[in-house]
């Protein structure tokens, strides 16, 4: 049984798959490897993640390794509807996720899945773990345990840890540097600014584009629009990233002062209120502002909505709020995440290593089974190091190594100048 808004998109998805297959090589060597020795066979494995063409590709593979896998999305508004239908009737993977689905049918979806019975969890976002801490505790006893895809999900995972009411061992994915490295600059990057452009159809050159927070998302989102001429602003509340933004060449200032000058404004901190009703009054008539961060706390949307003169939806993904002084704001995409809402997240090559690594950290997880403690874990250098070297071979790059009288030099202290 699944939940999908249409069957009749399977086969648009069962194509767009495909294509997303063919830019995710280290990811179908697992495949292979997991369809040979069914490392997951019996495992009742749960996903909350963003179902799009490339998490298709990881549910597949994770199927291929002897999983019952069952999908919700974890985000209303970043489900392939088509994708979703393909998984359903191609691969027999039961999927509760509708594009756009309200609050309530979100929290429907993920319990559909914990009615499943999951021993493995696999999420984006906390919302599987946090969903079973809430409400569904009688769970816990048969889950071996979990992955976290997200920046914001560690952190709420390291906090149940730190406050001792994580209730079962994680694998945070989201820290491996095949993971943040790349999926976070270069797969944020990229798609953060092709949801802004796809939504609005505003050129960047020569705007003030503003981003806030400059964490490894914030550092590719900056990158990218100023590759296309932006002129790039960073707020931080960090001296040690603000001081790097600053030597990478971006002016930086407090959100206060910005919300003044920005054209654009992009937030990816993972907290809450970045962006407030003070600094929309601040803004200049016309002024974008779209989340790239997990959740769409980031943006005091409410407030917005609560003190806003008028509003209308003026462009598919664009809500406009007219202030009390005249001036328009224009908010992406109800503030969720534009890279997946406005176009279809992250490029498959850099998916690739980073669900290379989710299938990974479940099997580790499953030969693992009753050696954790509950505590957050990081990905084992031997697997980052391993999807690294399969990344490299599958772009046809290779590397040299270490000669004997080199590896002695390196453990020697003796030897010097």
């Amino acid at each position: 049984m699944s939940d999908i808004k249409n069957p009749g998109l399977a086969s648009e998805g069962k194509l767009r798959i495909e294509w997303a297959a063919h830019d995710m090589p280290v990811l179908e060597i697992i495949r292979q490897r997991f369809l040979k020795e069914k490392p997951l066979k019996g495992v009742r494995l749960g996903a909350c993640l963003h179902i799009t063409t490339e998490t298709a590709n990881l549910l597949i593979a994770l199927k291929a390794g002897g999983a019952q896998v069952m999908a919700c999305a974890s985000n209303p508004l970043s489900t392939q509807d088509d994708v979703a239908a393909s998984l359903v009737r191609d691969h027999k993977i039961p999927v509760f996720a509708i594009k756009g689905e309200d609050n309530k049918t979100y929290y429907r979806h993920i319990n559909a899945v914990l009615d499943r019975k999951p021993h493995i969890t696999m999420d984006d976002g906390a919302d599987l773990v946090s969903t079973i801490m809430a409400q569904r505790k009688k769970l816990i006893p048969n889950i071996l345990g979990g992955t976290e895809e997200t920046t914001t999900g560690v952190i709420r995972l390291k906090s149940m840890e730190a406050q001792g009411v994580l209730a079962y061992p994680i694998v945070a994915v989201n820290d491996a540097l095949t993971k943040h490295l790349f999926d976070n600059r270069y797969g944020t990057g990229q798609s953060t600014i092709d949801g802004i452009i796809r939504a609005t159809n505003r050129l960047l050159a020569g705007r003030n584009v503003v981003v806030c927070g400059y964490g490894w998302c914030g550092k590719g989102v900056a990158q990218r629009a100023a590759g296309m001429g932006a002129k790039v602003i960073i707020t931080e509340v960090d001296h040690l990233k603000a001081l790097e933004a600053v030597m990478d060449g971006y002016r930086v200032m407090p959100i206060a002062q910005a919300a003044s000058l920005g054209d654009v404004f992009v937030t990816l901190t993972g907290d809450i209120n970045v962006i407030r009703y003070e600094h929309f009054k601040l803004m200049q008539d016309g002024a974008i502002v779209s989340n790239s961060g997990h959740f769409n706390v980031e943006l005091q949307l409410e407030v917005l909505r609560r003190k806003a003169k008028k509003s209308r939806r003026i462009r598919e993904f664009v809500q406009e709020y007219t202030l009390p002084n005249n001036r328009r704001i224009n908010i992406l995409a109800e503030g969720r995440l534009i890279n997946l809402s406005a176009a279809e997240g992250h490029p498959a090559s850099v998916m690739d290593m980073s669900f290379a690594n989710q299938a990974l950290a479940a099997e580790y997880m499953v030969k693992n089974a009753g050696k954790m403690s509950r505590q957050v874990y990081p990905v084992p250098t031997e697997i980052d190091q391993s999807i690294a070297k399969l990344k490299l071979r599958a772009m046809g790059v290779f590397i040299d190594s270490l000669t004997k009288e080199q590896k002695a030099y390196l453990k020697s202290w003796e030897l010097g100048t």
